[in-house]
């Protein structure tokens, strides 16, 4: 089953407004370098211990497209974030494509599946942490959230928001972009291969390493 399914996303609101709005100006300003990621088998990682208690920090991913900052969420999302970052020291996200852009309904990019087909992950799974209200626009741009087949099935597969989206509180919110949302919004911008509002992004963008301080 896909991760972040669709079939889930059944509240969604009309009339969702997009906080700012991808323009052609951001797509023709982005800069991405050739990436050799490609998608491929996941890394075995051991299943950490579950944690209770954490402090905010930093996750960097650094993209062929330019570095984007999460600001993570700690403490009110102890062990979503202590996971996500036993994963990235041990090199899971490493190469990794975003696979997935969607433009309308809902506005995200999802990374963290080293298959690149939004089936893969670590192979186990997690409980749901900091759950929003079922309210408009309750996963604001910016918004860093685990993307999951089901509840308390969170492994690796995540979504960073470019624009105000209102879905059923359903997944994880972990962190904040506090840079680089401008890179989300230009892949955005650049749009779906082949067409359509949801797909691969026509941009590739690899998550090539990522730094968690």
């Amino acid at each position: 089953m896909k991760r972040f399914s669709y079939v889930a996303v059944i509240a969604m609101l009309a009339g969702v407004v997009i906080a700012t709005t991808p323009s052609v100006s951001q797509a023709a300003a982005l800069k991405c370098n050739p990436t050799k990621a490609v998608g491929h088998a996941a890394k075995v990682v051991k299943k950490p211990a579950t944690v209770t208690k954490g402090v905010n920090g930093k996750m960097t991913l650094v993209t062929n497209c330019g570095n984007i900052v999460i600001t993570t969420f700690g403490k009110k999302a102890p062990n979503t974030v202590h996971t996500m970052g036993v994963l990235a020291k041990a090199g899971f996200f490493n190469g990794s494509l975003c696979h997935r852009l969607t433009t309308s309904g809902l506005y995200v990019l999802q990374c963290g599946d080293p298959g690149a087909n939004g089936m893969g992950g670590p192979g186990w799974n997690y409980a749901d942490e900091n759950l929003p209200k079922s309210v408009a626009n309750n996963y604001p741009a910016g918004t860093v959230a685990m993307a999951n087949s089901g509840a308390n099935t969170n492994g690796s597969q995540f979504f960073l928001v470019f624009g105000n989206t209102t879905l059923n509180p359903f997944y994880t919110v972990w962190g904040q972009i506090t840079s680089g949302l401008d890179i989300v919004q230009a892949i955005a911008a650049k749009g779906v291969t082949g067409g359509g509002a949801d797909g691969t992004p026509l941009q590739t963008i690899a998550i090539e390493k990522v730094i968690v301080s």
